[in-house]
């Protein structure tokens, strides 16, 4: 071979030698030591980077675990499982997690809510929105498109008879579905919440039962029969959740609201009324 290509090659080898030897010691000067329990971590979560925890996806998740900015049942959707693994790994208890879901304050369905004009344009409720705030009689409840269930990853949201109905089984706590709702009806529940007031209309009487028949008028005969299981939040009724909340009184309160828009589950099966709906939704979505 020609001293004319020899002399590039050996130079170029030289070179890529050096840089090589470069790159090693700048890796090791600049070599910042992960602790194992991080990767540990990131393979005992589910791997759904849904960003529930207030992190961007596991690997940040696992990161604040590790380095004590998270608790170790920050994952939501991993549920107790999950923690329990977590928390062995970290030698911590993995405690008691109150666990919250989704819940639509909105009950009115076609049944209950008119409809003002037929709708015909894209199926999402923020652009409905803005046809003169929806189709719906009451301006303040749920529009029907389904947005929320189209964001949704976890089948936990469907629409059933015109509004948004929350399958509490399923629910992770991503809080999709409350970000995009553009009413802003979908809150975050106790799972274990015994009794709802699914209504969201902030007027009072008249505007309110002209609007739909099954909402919240503001009367606060639930806040005078059951002053502890239920209070005030300006004109609408909203329950007071505590470890001594009294079924029989907000049973009792629940039959005498006007607006019939209270719900409990009297029976001592919290989750009756969800598993109801998570019947319903699944016939709707199948």
């Amino acid at each position: 071979m020609s001293p004319e290509i020899l002399t590039p090659v050996a130079v170029m080898s030289v070179m890529g030698a050096a840089l090589a030897f470069l790159l090693g010691v700048v890796s090791k000067l600049t070599y910042i030591e992960v602790d194992p329990r991080e990767q540990a971590v990131r393979e005992a979560l589910p791997g759904v980077n849904c960003g529930a925890c207030g992190y961007p996806g596991c690997d940040g998740c696992a990161a604040a675990i590790v380095k004590g900015e998270a608790s170790v049942n920050a994952c939501v959707v991993g549920g107790s499982s999950v923690a329990a693994t977590v928390a062995s790994i970290m030698g911590e208890e993995a405690g008691s997690a109150q666990r919250y879901v989704a819940c639509v304050k909105c009950q009115g369905s076609y049944d209950h809510d008119a409809l003002l004009y037929e709708y015909n344009g894209v199926s999402d409720c923020r652009m409905m929105q803005t046809m003169h705030g929806g189709c719906r009689a009451c301006a303040h409840g749920c529009l029907g498109c389904g947005t929320c269930e189209k964001v949704c990853e976890f089948d936990a949201i469907h629409i059933v008879n015109g509004v948004a109905v929350v399958n509490e089984e399923k629910c992770v706590q991503c809080m999709k579905c409350i970000e995009i709702c553009p009413k802003h009806i979908i809150e975050l529940a106790p799972y274990h919440a015994v009794a709802q007031v699914r209504c969201s209309n902030p007027e009072f009487g008249k505007a309110v039962s002209s609007a739909c028949s099954i909402g919240c008028i503001g009367c606060g005969i639930c806040t005078k029969m059951a002053p502890e299981e239920f209070h005030m939040e300006g004109k609408l009724a909203r329950p007071t959740y505590h470890d001594g909340f009294d079924v029989e009184k907000a049973t009792l309160a629940a039959g005498k609201c006007p607006g019939k828009c209270i719900t409990v589950n009297a029976d001592g099966d919290v989750h009756a009324k969800a598993k109801d709906d998570a019947k319903e939704t699944e016939t709707v979505g199948a």
